[in-house]
């Protein structure tokens, strides 16, 4: 039995605990927790469903508004308590309910709303994002109490400061635009998050596991 199908089997295991249960996965930026999410998704199945925080990132015009574009993917630059009212109505689904979350469009840099849908029969929900063990308000208590178990991601630094550069430029910065951001924001967020690895469930060595991200669709 390999790694993942180990991580698989854990995951399935929260759902013989009762209902619809949510399993998070977090990590610092660039860590991989998309690549691990995904990959115990597609291994559950119509037994699980993704759904990112990203979606809940604010939009550049608020950003704007708000002075804080400089700092996009820091805390406060995500709406946490909309992401714990959308996790709360995801574990109590009214009868026959489709739930449709919002998805991250990496091209447009901006959330869509509306773009997941999660049916009613699906059992576990998995969600990734990197304030999901923050000990800090509103992610400790609008988040955290609605995670039935969080993963904590771990991967070496070097690796993937480089990942982070590399998402960058392909989105549109130059190299060195790229490493600067990295540098000054990314990491900046890196540290913050890096105490939560210390209150997660389990902790996944993403390079033991060598998995590779989904291909993008065609």
């Amino acid at each position: 039995m390999s790694r993942v199908d180990e991580l698989a089997g854990r995951a399935r295991a929260l759902v013989s605990r009762g209902p619809r249960r949510v399993l998070g996965i977090a990590g610092p930026p660039g860590a991989g927790k998309s690549t691990l999410a995904g990959a115990v998704v597609r291994a559950l199945g119509a037994d699980a469903a993704l759904v990112p925080m990203d979606g809940f990132h604010l939009a550049d015009a608020e950003l704007r508004r708000l002075g804080r574009a400089d700092r996009k993917g820091a805390p406060d630059t995500f709406d946490a308590y909309g992401y714990g009212a959308l996790l709360a109505r995801l574990r109590a689904p009214r009868n026959g309910e489709t739930v449709y979350a919002p998805s991250f469009e990496r091209e447009l840099e901006q959330p869509l709303a509306g773009a997941l849908p999660v049916p009613p029969d699906v059992p576990l929900i998995v969600t990734e994002g990197n304030y999901l063990l923050l000990d800090e308000e509103p992610w400790s208590t609008a988040v955290r109490p609605l995670l039935d178990e969080v993963w904590w991601v771990a991967v070496d630094d070097t690796v993937r400061v480089e990942r982070l550069v590399a998402r960058h430029v392909e989105f549109g910065k130059n190299p060195a635009e790229a490493r600067a951001w990295v540098l000054r924001s990314d990491e900046a967020n890196a540290r913050r998050v890096a105490p939560g690895r210390e209150r997660a469930d389990l902790v996944v060595d993403l390079d033991a596991l060598r998995l590779s991200p989904p291909a993008a669709p065609a």
